[in-house]
């Protein structure tokens, strides 16, 4: 029996998903975890497969022993701002697998230039794998010294047959309702993303655009007719949102990757996406299945916005068949494919 050991940061219900997948393969899963994050409060399925230990329950000592006991095959770090974690890797790289779990993409700033030149003194002393979302985090796991055979992609990964289940019964033209999923932050582009919908319903006043999420900016979401603010939606929620919805857009400024978009696009969305959305790069193609626009910029934001209203229903549906079709690129099986190769006998 495998035996896995994640060191995880705060967990979303599509990595859990995943985890829960893995466990069926008769393994044995354990994660270390950080406190829910409150603007995104999830309420996970558990399994009795996987093992969950509170992070604050452990200094790195006991952390340490607790790594040392579970005996994994391999270890996944979230990132390297917990030092703890990067105590229990570097110890047990001699015993097993150690993997870097890492979404930053490589943008050739002062600081990953940096941290290349110390990463053969650092970090390529505590992991000898890399597991990152796609090629934009591969190229700069490579810019860190992990050789091409030793970087995976494919780490965040959609919970696919919950979305594949959706595609499959939905039914019908699609309402004209744009949809964002995510946190209330000025990063995210919200208030671009209002303030260009409003400029739409002059000319387009049947369109609507649900919202579905919360964060620091609630209080100042802008509040008007066809503007619709669920809150947080808990994942087994989420399909009666989707159904009231035809058209997903990310306004993101920054986003390394954006889960949420492969969810989408297996649900068989049309879709809009600012070019700083990491996800975007594999499962959207410009005019196939939906538009890019300038991240930050509200003119560009609202230029793809009309253009995607001014589509027919089967114009916008056959954008969803394509979307549907990209996602299926990378499932949960692939994710458990991924994890069993990491682990070293």
């Amino acid at each position: 029996m495998k035996r896995f050991l994640f060191l995880y940061s705060e967990l979303a219900e599509y990595i859990v998903a995943c985890m829960r997948a893995l466990s069926e393969t008769n393994a044995e899963v354990h994660v270390v975890r950080w406190p829910v994050n409150n603007e995104a409060p999830f309420n996970f399925e558990l399994s009795e497969r996987l093992t969950f230990y509170e992070r604050r329950d452990f200094d790195d000592a006991g952390l340490l022993a607790l790594a040392k006991s579970i005996n994994p095959h391999v270890i996944f770090t979230s990132g390297w701002v917990d030092k703890g974690y990067l105590t229990v890797s570097r110890a047990m790289k001699v015993r097993c697998n150690t993997v870097l779990l890492l979404d930053n993409q490589y943008k050739g700033t002062i600081k990953q230039r940096i941290q290349a030149l110390r990463s053969p003194f650092y970090l390529k002393r505590i992991f000898s794998h890399a597991w990152v979302p796609g090629e934009p985090q591969a190229l700069y796991a490579k810019k860190l010294g992990f050789a091409d055979d030793h970087v995976f992609t494919g780490i965040y990964c959609a919970n696919t047959s919950v979305f594949k289940a959706f595609y499959a019964s939905r039914s019908g033209e699609a309402p004209k309702k744009f949809i964002f999923i995510g946190r209330y932050l000025p990063f995210k582009g919200i208030f671009e993303l209002w303030s260009a919908f409003k400029r739409l319903q002059e000319e387009f006043p049947d369109w609507e655009l649900n919202c579905l999420g919360t964060g620091d900016m609630w209080e100042q979401r802008v509040q008007s007719e066809g503007i619709n603010h669920a809150g947080f939606v808990q994942p087994k929620d989420l399909p009666q949102w989707l159904h009231q919805s035809g058209v997903f857009v990310l306004p993101s400024h920054r986003e390394p990757w954006g889960v949420v978009v492969h969810e989408l696009a297996e649900a068989g969305f049309p879709m809009i996406c600012s070019d700083a959305v990491g996800a975007a790069t594999m499962f959207l193609k410009e005019n196939q299945n939906g538009y890019f626009f300038q991240g930050g910029n509200e003119q560009s934001l609202y230029e793809a916005m009309r253009k995607m209203a001014l589509l027919s229903a089967d114009e916008r549906m056959t954008m969803g068949k394509k979307s549907h079709e990209l996602a299926e690129r990378l499932t949960t099986a692939d994710w458990v494919k991924t994890a069993l190769t990491l682990a070293r006998d």
